[in-house]
Parts: structure tokens; sequence; C-alpha cells
């Protein structure tokens, strides 16, 4: 395994680790004029305990106008309880920290906007009737799911649609680069993740060469890489190179609820003709290039013909986001189909709506499977209902399997997985950890006949609170590829038996249980 990043595009120099350039970098200036936002916020609420003689008064009634308005509220069960053990801690506080949350303080401009936007596109792409009346009493019920996705955006189910699955995010990289030199007109990339380095350089010195011939070529990357993994201005650099470039929703120092949605979608258009839809971020890790938990585990698709039309009409919907005349040409809206079997249907999940588009195909899933629902995913942190769906599941016979990381990214989300491990096992949902690795892989496969590869993980994070996107795939004959590549990593995985669950590391134990509380806002 090469370490190495030679001979790749860098437009700047790598970032410095360590406390000093941290205590110095634009990370730590915003951090801290946020905290100093909510020291004073605090001061205030102190001074505000001390002359105000009846504060009991007005803490009773602040917590019985927060409990009426969660017991009417449509937020999931979950959160409503995390809810009231925050009030019941600390009311006042609670109180208002529920209020400041709900009222979407620092993002209604952003609400409405993306709402406009999705209310503008409702019929940019029109579904083919033949398609529907194809799926007419299907087994599975695909023409329902469309019904359902389609009440909050514009996606269509297409046939004339190819499916190519790769197991790997090394596998993903070589067939981009080889369809991206075959770009002619434009290239529309949206990531959550870009980080320097051999995958990232290898990528940028085919979008510098194509915008420099005249490709329209477009970059938006979450604004969190700015603060994480880029150097601040970086869409200014590449927009030096000819490459069209924004940062969705970047981080100011300015205390704001819309900091808590952030775009972790994966999508690139070339030519209207390929997408590619997955877990892949565009860093080396991803590739196994550099490894930080272990083997990393990925999975991705690459779809050609009629159904990459709606992964360019998200990327759209997101580019246009600040664009004063938003364009949707419908040039750029057409892709032509191709001889393939089965259904495809790409679909998005806002976490502005109040359609919880992931949760909901998933459960589907796992509503309808007759013989098996196998789940690869990184994180595990259940609501009420998601919970409830897998165990019915496995009560009523269905095969159901998950696939987790054996060496976890996040210390905190390991614990809270291993806390759903009992009442899941005790049901007869099979667990299993990736024991080389780390699986970032978002994938759920059921009888032989449907799948979802994309961006959702089974957290709340991804659930409620991102921008996420999948590819629903219905009789596309790579499902027997997407299973198999599932069995495969059942055999490097360890099974987690009732005897590793119950005594298991006390320390997970302990933290699982206290982070359960506020699962819903972490």
């Amino acid at each position: 395994m090469e370490n190495g990043n030679e001979n790749v595009v860098r437009l700047a120099p790598p970032k410095k680790k360590g406390l000093l350039p941290l205590v110095f970098s634009r990370f730590f200036i915003v951090v801290l004029l946020l905290v100093l936002q909510v020291v004073v916020y605090f001061l205030f609420m102190k001074q505000l305990r001390e002359y105000l003689p009846h504060y009991a008064v007005f803490q009773t009634i602040f917590v019985f106008c927060a409990t009426i308005y969660l017991f009417n509220n449509r937020m999931d069960y979950s959160a409503k309880l995390t809810w009231l053990a925050l009030i019941a801690v600390a009311p006042l506080v609670g109180t208002l920290l529920l209020a400041y949350t709900q009222n979407n303080f620092g993002h209604r401009t952003e609400t409405k906007r993306v709402n406009a936007l999705i209310n503008m596109t409702k019929d940019a792409i029109p579904q083919e009737k033949e398609t529907l009346k194809n799926l007419k009493g299907d087994p599975y019920a695909s023409d329902d799911l469309y019904k359902y996705l389609n009440r909050s955006g514009c996606f269509p189910i297409y046939d004339g649609t190819q499916v190519r699955y790769f197991p790997l995010g090394e596998d993903m990289l070589e067939a981009m680069l080889e369809e991206l030199e075959k770009a002619e007109k434009f290239i529309f990339m949206e990531y959550f993740i870009i980080e320097e380095g051999y995958m990232w350089g290898r990528i940028l010195d085919v979008l510098i060469r194509k915008a420099q011939a005249g490709v329209d070529v477009r970059v938006m990357f979450d604004g969190m890489c700015e603060i994480m993994t880029l150097p601040i201005g970086y869409a200014k650099m590449l927009e030096a190179k000819g490459i069209h470039a924004k940062a969705f929703s970047p981080v100011s120092p300015i205390v704001s609820t819309h900091y808590n949605y952030r775009d972790h979608r994966k999508i690139l258009v070339i030519d209207g003709k390929v997408a590619f839809n997955g877990g892949v971020n565009l860093a080396d890790e991803y590739i196994n290039r550099i490894v930080r938990f272990g083997h990393w585990k990925d999975t991705a698709i690459m779809l050609r013909g009629k159904a990459v039309s709606s992964f360019t009409l998200m990327f759209l919907q997101m580019w246009n986001l600040v664009e004063s005349n938003p364009d949707f040409s419908p040039e750029l809206l057409k892709s032509p189909g191709v001889e393939a079997e089965g259904y495809v249907m790409p679909f998005a999940d806002s976490p502005l709506d109040a359609d919880k588009a992931g949760e909901s195909v998933y459960m589907d899933f796992l509503n309808r499977a007759r013989d098996y629902v196998h789940i690869m995913t990184p994180y595990l942190i259940l609501d009420g209902e998601l919970e409830t769906a897998l165990k019915y599941a496995a009560q009523r016979g269905v095969d159901v399997k998950l696939i987790l990381p054996g060496i976890p990214d996040k210390k905190l989300a390991y614990s809270l997985a291993k806390s759903h491990y009992a009442a899941l096992a005790d049901a007869g949902v099979k667990i299993y950890e990736y024991t080389p690795g780390f699986v970032h892989a978002k994938v759920f496969v059921s009888d032989d006949e449907r799948a979802v590869v994309g961006t959702i993980n089974l957290d709340y994070r991804s659930l409620y609170h991102h921008f996420e996107c999948g590819t629903y795939l219905y009789k596309v004959p790579c499902i027997s590829e997407i299973e198999q590549d599932f069995q495969d990593t059942l055999k490097k995985s360890t099974f987690v038996t009732p005897e590793m669950i119950n005594p298991g590391n006390r320390g997970y134990r302990i933290m699982g249980a206290l982070l359960k509380i506020i699962a819903p806002l972490l």
C-alpha cells in the first residue's frame, strides 16, 4: 500500500496538524466566538434569575408550555423524550434551547429557498407512464414507493438504465477517472468531504484540463470542509483554475441552528450520460490509500441511462440555492436511455421538509421483505420506529443481518450502536462486526430483487438532519453482485453472540446508556 502522494495536483500545502496551527486557525476563531456568545447568554440568564423574585413561577410556566408543545409536535418520539429529559434537568435553559432550535433561527431563508426550488422543479422530469404501467401490481409495490417519494420532490422511476456496482472505493475511482476523461459538455460534482491528496489530486488533474477545454466544471462541497480538511477560500483556488466552485453552508462565527443541516450527498454527473452515487467521499482513506481505521469498506454505483437525469436535477437544486437566476435548462435534464433490465429510482432527502424519505424507504424494505434484508452501515443510532421495524421483520421470519464496523471511527457513535445490540438480537436480528476495519457503506439489499445504495446512514444525523441521496434498484442485474458482496464481507466479519453482548465492554455500555438520553441531538 502506497502512502505517498507524488505527482498529484495540489492547490494548497497540506494542512498542518498539532495544537499551534489549531490555535491560530480560522476554526479556533470561529469556535471562540461561538463560545463567547454562549457565555454571554448564560451570564444574561444568571442576571435574570437574580432579578426575578418570582423565577419559580416563570420557570413553571415555561416548562408547562414546553411540555404541551412537545406533546403536540410532529417530531420523533425519541427526540421528544430527549427534550423532556433536558427540560427536567435544566428547566428554563432547556425550554429556551427548545424554542431556539424550533424557531429555525439562522436558516429560515435557506428553508424557504430549498422548498421553493423543489416546488419549482416538481415537474422538471416527467414520469414515463409506460414505466408505471409496467410496475402496476408488482409484489414489492415500487409504484407505491414512487408515489410516496414524489410527495416531496421530482423522483421518477426509470427503465433504460444500466447500473454498475463497486464493492470498494478504489474500484470506483478508476471508473470515475475513465468517465471524466470522456466529458465533453459538463461535469457536476457534489461531495460531503473533499481533501487534497492522491485521490482528489488525480480527479483535479482531469477537472482542470477539462475546464481549460471548455467543459462546464462545477464542484460543490460541504462548508465544514473549510474547517476540517480544506484551506479557507478553497473555492476561489478552484475558480482560479477555471472550475466553478461553492461551499455549501460555510461556517461563520454566528450561533445558528443551520449548522445542523449539512450536505452529506455524494454525486457526480458527466454530460447527463453517467452518474455516480454511494458512500465514497473524495479523500484517500476512502480508497485505502492511507489507513485510518483498518481496512475501509465502502461501496458506490455508476448509472448510465435515463436515471442520470435525477442526479443532474438534484445537483442543480443545491447549486442554485444562492443563485439569483436559477438555471434548470431542459437540455441539461435529458439523459439518453440504454438497453437495460430492471428499474432505477434515484431520490433525495431534505431535512427541511416534513417527510423522512430515507428512513421511510428503509422501513419499506423491512416491512415488505419476504426472505431477507441485509444491511451494511457505519452507524446504528435508531429511533423507536426504525428499531421496531428491524425487530418486527426478524420476528416474522425474515433473515435480517447487519454488518457494522469492527474498528469504529467515533467512540461515542460506537457505544450508542452497542446500546441497541441486545434488543435487536433478542428479536432475532443478526449483528456482525467487520473484523478488518471500518464499514462506511450504506447498503440495503433484499430478496434478490431490491437494493438501495447511497449516502444514508442508520443514525439521526442522516435520517433527520442532513441532505442525503440514494438510488433505489429493482430487478436490476447487479443486485446479485450487491448480495454477493454482502456475503463476502460477512465472511470477514465476527458474529456478535449474546454472550458477547451482555458482558461487553463496561465503558461502552455505560457510555451508550448515558448517551442514549441525548442521541437525537448528536
